[in-house]
């Protein structure tokens, strides 16, 4: 869409309009900057999105964009614009907390590699946001930092683990956010605050340690998304000596090009109402716009199945970097869950190669599909954005829905075939329940063909709306 500076709001507008203001001289790095801080400090005692702030460095590096930029320089795509990153992601001579208190003062000694890529893209990182003890939750809060709280409803959780990243984004205080994603923690976040959030295929942003986690962003257009990956994606120095990377291009133009697979609900992980509704209204936007669309899973892929080998190897992941304290608990907790987490903790090296080599066949099974299908909808979780409840060991919570009771480790289940296959999966903002919370699905894309999902949800989300301002932050 080609930017208009008679429509340009610099409060909400999305990071690649900002990025065109900037170069087009509407608005200034520090004059953007300044106005990014003014709304921190109006609207984030409530929300409380971050942990660590960093006006001044932001400040400067904002006044050197706008000198470079006098000179004739442009650092790149990003040049001057405000952007925020998770807190496990480590900037130079910034604490890197993980949310842990015994990390409280730990300081980087370098940037991290998506953390350099943005910069030398021109980003100017005003902060590092919120999120639970070593991202192992699907809410945003720990001892350091205190509680996110999520922008539509200061009572319910903005999502985990990437939740500050999302809440700030939401509530205007981000242009896009670096986040990541293990069990769901960019597409969480995302639907409970409305935002759009892209888990990038398994090690196509280099950084992450297993085969699970990746890293991706988060903004307020599916065009930013784009933008955002096509700087932090591709091999680190050491690979690049063998390969280079370059992003397939989207398979369609129009929805009315694709063949969309769906399934909006299903008893491997029962959605609630409210999310079914908002749901089935996006299918009917598609069906409308001409995709064609056909309803079901795809031959051979077993959701329960998926699930299963995805906790197991996630578990085993986890185990890798758990803090005494944390495993002792585990392994004295009743919770089935638990239970299941110790036992792959404890699982030998075949047992693990085993669903590693189930991962990689689940990944097949969907390849194939994609031969004649573009990409797959489904949901994100089953629930809207629920209240805070930070009781006690996660896997001993209940969350209490409209269909009754049910475990919050069934906050797992929907965000388990991305996360197991490695496949790129987007999350777009679809509607907003009657409650005023917001809804989003999962557009599940072929493997190393990121663009293809993040096309297709920018298109959904102008069929239905997608980003919107929440109630009370658009001043």
């Amino acid at each position: 869409m080609p930017f208009s500076a008679t429509k340009f709001d610099p409060s909400y507008a999305t990071a690649t309009e900002v990025a065109q203001a900037i170069r087009q001289r509407v608005i200034s790095s520090r004059e953007l900057t300044a106005l990014v801080f003014s709304r921190i400090r109006k609207f984030n005692p409530k929300v409380n999105a971050f942990v660590t702030l960093l006006e001044e460095s932001a400040n400067v590096r904002a006044r050197q964009a706008d000198e470079a930029q006098a000179a004739g320089t442009v650092w790149g795509p990003l040049h001057g614009v405000p952007i925020t990153v998770k807190d496990y992601l480590d900037v130079s001579g910034v604490r890197t907390t993980f949310g842990v208190k015994a990390f409280e003062n730990n300081i980087a000694a370098a940037d991290a590699i998506t953390v350099e890529r943005l910069k030398r893209a021109g980003a100017v990182i005003i902060a590092k946001t919120n999120m639970p003890p070593l991202a192992l939750d699907w809410q945003s809060f720990n001892d350091i930092a205190g509680t996110t709280n999520n922008p539509w409803d200061l009572s319910r959780t903005c999502g985990g683990s990437s939740g500050g990243g999302a809440a700030a984004v939401a509530a205007g205080m981000s242009f896009l956010e670096l986040g990541g994603d293990t069990g769901g923690s960019i597409r969480c976040p995302s639907s409970f605050c409305g935002d759009y959030g892209h888990r990038a295929s398994i090690n196509l942003i280099p950084g992450r340690a297993n085969n699970i986690s990746t890293y991706g962003p988060l903004a307020r257009s599916a065009q930013d998304l784009l933008l955002a990956l096509g700087i932090l994606a591709g091999p680190d120095a050491t690979e690049s000596v063998a390969y280079r990377w370059a992003l397939p291009a989207a398979r369609g133009t129009r929805l009315r090009d694709y063949r969309i697979g769906f399934v909006i609900d299903d008893p491997f992980c029962p959605v609630t109402p409210e999310v079914a509704a908002v749901l089935r209204s996006s299918i009917e936007a598609l069906r409308k716009s001409g995709a064609t669309l056909t309803e079901g899973w795809p031959a051979g892929v077993v959701p329960a199945n998926t699930f299963g080998d995805y906790f197991f190897l996630i578990s085993a992941a986890v185990a890798a970097f758990l803090l005494p304290g944390l495993e002792q608990s585990l392994r004295s907790s009743s919770s089935i869950w638990n239970k299941r987490m110790v036992a792959a903790m404890d699982a030998s090296y075949s047992e693990w190669c085993r669903h590693n080599s189930a991962r990689l066949a689940s990944r097949g099974v969907w390849q194939d599909y994609f031969k004649t299908h573009d990409a797959f909808l489904m949901p994100v979780t089953f629930v809207p954005a629920f209240p805070h409840d930070h009781v006690g060991n996660q896997h001993d919570r209940t969350l209490h829905t409209s269909l009754g009771d049910r475990p919050y480790a069934d906050l797992h289940h929907w965000a388990s075939i991305s996360s197991l296959t490695g496949l790129p999966a987007t999350a777009v903002p679809l509607g907003i329940t009657r409650d005023g919370l917001p809804v989003g699905a999962q557009i599940l894309g072929p493997f190393l063909e990121d663009a293809t999902p993040i096309h297709i949800a920018g298109l959904l989300g102008d069929h239905v709306g997608g980003f919107q301002i929440p109630p009370g932050y658009a001043e």
